[in-house]
């Protein structure tokens, strides 16, 4: 859609399941009235249900807030938000979505699966995304991505650049889009050693037993500063938390203790975490949620919204890792040159990174 047609953007956050009826009337999603002169389209709407960690996680919820920010840009659509604080709220929280009249419905996260299933169910003309969780329903589109590929590139490098010989990561909770990323993680070190001859260590995760190292929440910054430090004692000096906010707690003891590096996780930790972390970010890896949101958006408007899955992958931009930022000193040209190599043999399918947790 041209410039000129774009219509004027209103982005609201409701907060929590108990919303009062003024609220909802406020929220309501009926088309705006059409205003004649000024040429303005009426507008769809989308409303986006968090999980429990909150529109700024550092993660998929944010980014797929700023995916539908973004395609209000694009299209006359208007977006917003509704925040869950806690388990209690998933289900209320979808019910408020549904009850807004939107055309789309984003939840995001494995904890609304069995909410979105729910009100599909019982609302069978209206589209549904869900943001990293894989559900079966004529009018709910999986947004899901192969991210073991791009942790497979972080792995390689994160043995590369390790001067102990030991790198490590753990995750929030034992659940198929975290483990995904440890799969990847574990064999990317495993590539590193069988091409260099090495015995790079990767704790924290044992892929054959789909077991490892978790914090238990996505939130607790303690506990993930905890955990690192226990990795770092065992000499570990890149490190990949896959756990939302707790992973907050592992940059923070990578600057504490110095010589340690971070592998982000979702977005660009370097971008969105506070600035005093940067100088441990050495990469992340990225889950281009924006532009699936934006693309989700434009086939609904454009009535070809289908149940197919989106599954990012780094042959179509879904997944990636981000730049070296300021730690590209840390990464040699030849280094480089061997990661570029690895993500071209995976997007010929001649690298086939296999885990139980791969999106289908």
């Amino acid at each position: 859609m041209s410039p000129s047609h774009r219509s004027p953007v209103r982005r609201r956050i409701i907060a929590g399941a108990a919303a009062v009826a003024a609220s909802l009337a406020l929220a309501s999603c009926a088309p705006a009235p059409d205003s004649g002169d000024d040429g303005t389209a009426d507008e769809a709407c989308v409303r986006m249900v968090t999980n429990s960690g909150g529109l700024e996680d550092r993660s998929f919820n944010q980014s797929s807030w700023e995916g539908l920010q973004a395609s209000e840009d694009e299209y006359p659509v208007s977006a917003e938000a509704i925040v869950s604080t806690g388990e209690t709220d998933l289900a209320p929280n979808v019910q408020q979505a549904v009850d807004s009249g939107c055309e789309l419905i984003v939840t995001v996260g494995w904890e609304l699966a069995e909410p979105t299933l729910d009100q599909a169910a019982k609302n069978p003309d209206v589209a549904f995304a869900i943001v990293d969780e894989t559900v079966e329903a004529d009018n709910v589109k999986p947004v899901v991505f192969d991210t073991a590929q791009a942790a497979y590139l972080a792995g390689y490098l994160a043995a590369g650049v390790s001067k102990t010989g030991v790198v490590a990561t753990f995750g929030g909770g034992n659940q198929p889009p975290v483990t995904l990323f440890m799969d990847g993680f574990v064999d990317g070190v495993a590539k590193y050693n069988e091409v260099h001859g090495t015995q790079v260590r990767a704790l924290g995760w044992d892929k054959a037993a789909q077991d490892g190292a978790f914090t238990g929440d996505f939130e607790d910054v303690n506990k993930g500063k905890t955990l690192t430090e226990s990795f770092i004692d065992q000499g570990a000096d890149v490190i990949l938390p896959v756990a939302g906010q707790v992973g907050e707690g592992a940059a923070a003891a990578a600057l504490e203790r110095g010589g340690v590096s971070i592998i982000w996780v979702d977005s660009d930790g370097f971008e969105s975490l506070a600035a005093n972390y940067r100088p441990v970010i050495l990469t992340s890896v990225l889950k281009n949620t924006q532009d699936a949101m934006v693309e989700i958006v434009g086939a609904v408007l454009d009535d070809a919204f289908t149940n197919e899955p989106f599954v990012g992958t780094l042959e179509n931009g879904g997944v990636e890792i981000a730049p070296y930022h300021d730690l590209a000193a840390l990464v040699t040209p030849a280094l480089d040159g061997e990661i570029e190599g690895l993500r071209q043999a995976i997007i010929a399918g001649e690298i086939v990174i296999e885990s139980p947790s791969a999106p289908r």
